[in-house]
């Protein structure tokens, strides 16, 4: 039996980097950026795809995986988010993120990295 495969909706398509899928091509380079810094003693550990659950008030409402979690050797942390569209799930899910988990750790940093996006087609705008 055969499965056909389609492709992203956004355009991503999967890399693979150190025997690892990573979701495009930005982030498998952001990834081998990272092994660099680890290589050369700037980071202390990189994780990748890390779950973060969300809720208010004691009642889970989802999960959110982040795609890098950098610890530096100073004991620094911060989240990385390599985003080449931005869906209204991830708007919603960044401001659960910033206004629970990140305002409960004020010393972890949360970076998006913004990689592409929408252009506007014959350089008219579409509604």
């Amino acid at each position: 039996m055969w499965r056909e495969q389609f492709g992203n909706k956004f355009g991503a398509k999967s890399t693979e980097y150190k025997n690892q899928t990573y979701h495009s091509k930005s982030e498998a380079g952001y990834a081998r950026d990272y092994d660099l810094m680890l290589q050369s003693g700037e980071l202390s550990k990189v994780e990748r795809q890390i779950k973060i659950p969300l809720g208010v008030n004691g009642h889970h409402i989802c999960n959110y995986y982040v795609d890098f979690r950098l610890t530096y050797h100073d004991g620094r942390i911060e989240l990385i988010e390599v985003k080449g569209f931005e869906t209204e799930v991830f708007r919603l899910k960044r401001l659960l993120l910033e206004a629970t988990y990140l305002a409960e750790n004020p010393d972890i940093t949360y970076r998006v990295i913004r990689t592409g996006g929408w252009r506007a087609m014959g350089g008219r705008r579409r509604r």
